[in-house]
């Protein structure tokens, strides 16, 4: 696959990002390659332009990276999902799972793409449907978790969890977290949830300060059906993909959590291995 046209995506917020935008630009050309820029951005960095809400200009795009850290990837993620381009991610945050590229590597990373040096992993990701009254009034995707949480105000979630349409679980906890297999190494992570390799196919149910010793992470098929139903008398509860606040769950409203019809083409271009990435990520202080 020839990369000719690469859509940059920088995390603007962040002025150490915006302090090696141009320099990063004058690698991409350096390379043979032409950067795009957002709209709002291209003229002053004479690009041209790319929109997210415009399908014909993103077809323009072979390409995409994004300059941030996972965060600054999973919003790219969800602005170029349908249009299936194959992205990766210079990690310039902390962690960096999803951003494998960092600023020492960049140079030989940018060189792989334009040679085309490099393979591209699919992800499988969540679709979460809001639905009131038997009608979906709400659709989003997640590559890393979809989570229903309590509100600020509110003291805990008390949902209903039916698993193929099956009564699986009731819980009492801040919140519930559908993870992907990608996603295990995010919020999953830090509340108790297991480490899996992002090849494999599953979601991942993980509560948050569960008020029950028997609330335990479960693993399931990602092509299982999984339905989230508030509890009458219920609190504030926040639904949200990726981070991002969706709407809030009233006590009619049911979640209905499936395998998303889209998924995320990764770009490899390192060799570095899974375990690899956990020894180096997750285990550096021992």
């Amino acid at each position: 696959m020839k990369i000719n046209r690469l859509g940059v995506f920088p995390n603007t917020g962040k002025s150490h990002v915006m302090q090696v935008l141009g320099s990063f630009l004058k690698l991409v050309r350096k390379n043979g390659m032409e950067p795009l820029l957002p709209d709002n951005l291209a003229a002053e960095y004479d690009c041209m332009a790319f929109d997210v809400d415009d399908a014909d200009s993103m077809k323009n795009l072979d390409a995409a990276v994004s300059l941030g850290g996972d965060g600054t990837l999973l919003q790219m993620a969800r602005q170029i999902l349908k249009y299936a381009i194959p992205c990766f991610g210079v990690n310039m945050g902390h962690l960096g799972f999803l951003a494998e590229i960092d600023l020492q590597n960049v140079n030989k990373a940018i060189g792989r793409v334009a040679e085309s040096n490099f393979t591209i992993e699919s992800r499988s990701l969540l679709q979460a449907e809001v639905i009131e009254d038997e009608k979906v009034i709400n659709v989003c995707h997640a590559l890393n978790d979809i989570v229903l949480e309590k509100g600020m105000f509110s003291k805990m979630c008390h949902l209903s969890m039916y698993i193929n349409g099956k009564a699986s679980g009731r819980y009492a906890a801040d919140g519930l977290i559908i993870s992907t297999a990608t996603g295990s190494t995010a919020y999953s992570l830090s509340a108790g949830g297991p480490l899996v390799m992002p090849e494999l196919d599953v979601s991942i149910i993980t509560p948050v300060c569960a008020h029950s010793l028997a609330a335990r992470a479960l693993v399931i098929p990602s092509t299982e059906v999984i339905e989230l139903k508030a509890v009458p008398g219920s609190e504030e509860i926040k639904l949200s993909a990726d981070g991002e606040t969706i709407t809030e769950v009233d006590n009619d409203t049911i979640v209905r959590i499936t395998k998303s019809p889209f998924d995320m083409k990764i770009i490899r271009l390192t060799t570095r291995d899974y375990y690899q990435t956990w020894q180096q990520k997750l285990m550096r202080n021992l």
